[in-house]
């Protein structure tokens, strides 16, 4: 059973004890080293064609082309520059990285925006009289996040445009969303503030249940939640973010013995390594087979929504909606939600939705609609207003 530390979603609160733990480790935050520490000086700008956007890049393309980063920001901030001298600090070394959220946006974001991040890049690459026209290696594609972020980024990274998922002090909340690690085929990698960070049993839970030949590297360093991103050039996990993406999207052996191995880099460390089925040019795993769907048993198929409250804060809340077979097996189902005056749905995941408020209704995905009889899936959501009087149906075929 998952310990759930309910820490992510438009968590303002969350957000308050990383300051905290920053100052305890040298003050307070630091402004970025201008252009980062790498070998090409970088800044931020935005695109009228992706809007609510932050994105980081050396100040002159170069002839070689930029891997891409896309970023979810810790408690999903709108603002893009949250992580700034982290990002800033990646760019730096030849990367292109888009984060959710305008600079010093407000609001909250969500994961449909780490995937219009990379349909953009991809666009602004084959666009002719683009600034990034053939500037960019849209093969070579990280996602990542943190905190909430990191959520954001687990939703996406079945994307098979994703080449490697990066977790930042994140982990599922709910044993029901698990799927989203059975369905992982790419490297993922894990960077977390050690057993203070509370992210920390979500993420260990997480790493328990990876597929069994998925290569995966976690590594703790005890700073708590907070990490080290606003110490300039991002600090410890800037530098170590910069490695594995340098290893992973570049193919840069050197970087990658900081992983890989008894005797990696980061093993002589203060830094607690875990790793799994990793080589040096392991690359990509055999696909996972898709999940199947379960032959139709007798009956008339039905189903049962359960809504319960995750979290709530002022002016927000994250939804959970447990949908469970009956006595026949499902090949789909749809949801049906009743949100009262005053609420709506500002993100949602695990399910194809029609509507933002009033009858809202929820469809499965490819990958959660097959369910035995008796077996339950769920799919969950971030509202505006308050969470309580929403009901839910479900109707199964």
């Amino acid at each position: 059973m998952r310990r759930r530390v309910k820490i992510y979603a438009g968590l303002a609160a969350a957000i308050v004890p990383i300051t905290s733990v920053i100052m305890a480790l040298g003050g307070t935050p630091a402004s970025a080293a201008i252009g980062g520490s790498g070998p090409y000086p970088a800044d931020y700008e935005t695109s009228a064609t992706l809007a609510n956007h932050t994105i980081f890049r050396p100040q002159t393309l170069l002839a070689e082309r930029l891997p891409i980063l896309v970023w979810g920001n810790g408690g999903c901030s709108a603002n893009g520059l949250s992580q700034g001298n982290f990002l800033r600090e990646i760019a730096s070394h030849g990367f292109l990285a888009i984060a959710n959220g305008a600079p010093n946006g407000s609001g909250s974001t969500n994961s449909q925006m780490l995937t219009q991040s990379i349909d953009w890049a991809v666009a602004e690459n084959s666009r002719t009289g683009s600034k990034y026209f053939n500037k960019l290696d849209t093969s070579k594609v990280a996602v990542a996040g943190f905190s909430c972020g990191g959520l954001e980024a687990y939703a996406v990274s079945n994307d098979p445009r994703v080449t490697t998922t990066g977790i930042f002090s994140s982990g599922l909340l709910n044993d029901a969303d698990d799927y989203q690690l059975r369905r992982l085929t790419k490297p993922i990698a894990y960077f977390v503030g050690g057993p203070s960070d509370i992210a920390y049993p979500n993420a260990i839970d997480d790493w328990g249940k990876l597929p069994a030949t998925l290569p995966a590297f976690m590594g703790n360093l005890n700073v708590g939640h907070g990490g080290t991103y606003d110490q300039p050039n991002g600090g410890e996990f800037g530098r170590v973010a910069t490695l594995y993406l340098k290893w992973r999207l570049k193919g840069d052996t050197t970087a990658g013995r900081t992983f890989v191995g008894a005797d990696c880099g980061l093993c002589r460390s203060q830094w607690s390594v875990q790793q799994k089925n990793l080589t040096l040019d392991d690359g990509t795993p055999p696909p996972t087979p898709p999940p199947t769907t379960p032959p139709p048993t007798g009956g008339t198929p039905t189903c049962t929504a359960v809504y319960s409250v995750q979290d709530q804060w002022n002016g927000g809340f994250v939804a959970n909606v447990s949908v469970t077979a009956g006595t026949a097996a499902l090949t789909g189902w749809r949801v049906t939600l009743t949100l009262p005056s005053g609420t709506s749905v500002s993100s949602l995941w695990n399910g194809v939705s029609s509507g933002t408020s009033g009858t809202v209704t929820v469809a499965n995905q490819s990958y959660n609609g097959g369910l035995a009889a008796g077996q339950a899936t769920s799919f969950g959501f971030q509202g505006t207003g308050g969470g309580s009087g929403t009901t839910a149906s479900c109707t199964g075929s």
